[in-house]
């Protein structure tokens, strides 16, 4: 699974531990968001139209909320 995150940059996402996600569903077919497990985030800029550079990251999240992003 993989959604596209509202994060400019893997830093700004990792300073949001401990908080809620900020994303946008990617699958045609159904939401893939869990609140608990680990999924690959994504920022596209051209996509999304935020600012900022592509990344990915492996984001885990437990009860709704981020605890870890390498």
């Amino acid at each position: 699974m993989m959604l596209f995150t509202g994060y400019k940059s893997r830093k700004e996402l990792k300073e949001n531990i401990g908080k809620k996600l900020v994303y946008r569903e990617t699958s045609m077919f159904g939401p893939e968001y869990v609140s608990t497990g680990t999924f690959v985030g994504a920022h596209r800029p051209l996509v999304t139209g935020l600012p900022g550079r592509e990344f990915f990251a492996e984001v885990t999240m437990e009860n709704d909320l981020i605890v870890k992003v390498k």
